[in-house]
């Protein structure tokens, strides 16, 4: 397969689980619940969240390199019920496969080399073509009405 999508680390968010909600608030965070089908996509997950299922909305940095003018962060869901899975290499999980998706593929040197908005059913597609690329090094998936970081896809190790 010519690529893999990665979730961000069950670990480094299982410290927010405990917080209550004026801590969660003190750092910008917001214990949120579900309120319909596929609303809150979970970044560890990578399954939307259940109707009635308590996330943790926060900003989250998804491309944290200080060398790139292409560093960003943005608001992320992480359900506190959340199991750390990580899809097969040449799969899409379903809650990107459903979505109108910005996607975008980044250098070794965290330069934006190419983007594009994509169904979330062309996703394989596009990973694939975009890694047969050798200067392709990581691609980032977000939501392409609100921008939202989803996901990272790399080439499989």
């Amino acid at each position: 397969m010519t690529y893999q999508i990665l979730p961000l680390p069950l670990d480094a968010f299982q410290p927010l689980f405990s917080l209550d909600d004026d801590a969660l608030h003190a750092m910008g965070a917001r214990r949120m619940t579900a309120g319909a089908p596929n609303s809150a996509p979970c970044r560890v997950s990578l399954t939307d969240a259940a109707v009635g299922e308590r996330l943790i909305l926060l900003n989250h940095m998804h491309l944290s390199d200080p060398a790139s003018p292409y560093r960003g962060g943005g608001p992320i869901f992480v359900a506190e019920s959340a199991i750390a899975w990580t899809p097969a290499p040449g799969v899409v999980p379903e809650m990107l496969s459903r979505r109108l998706l910005s996607v975008r593929a980044y250098d070794s040197d965290w330069m934006m080399i190419d983007a594009d908005v994509v169904e979330g059913a062309d996703l394989d597609s596009r990973l694939t073509a975009w890694f047969a690329d050798s200067a392709v090094s990581e691609i980032h998936v977000h939501t392409a009405r609100r921008g939202c970081y989803l996901a990272r896809a790399l080439r499989p190790q």
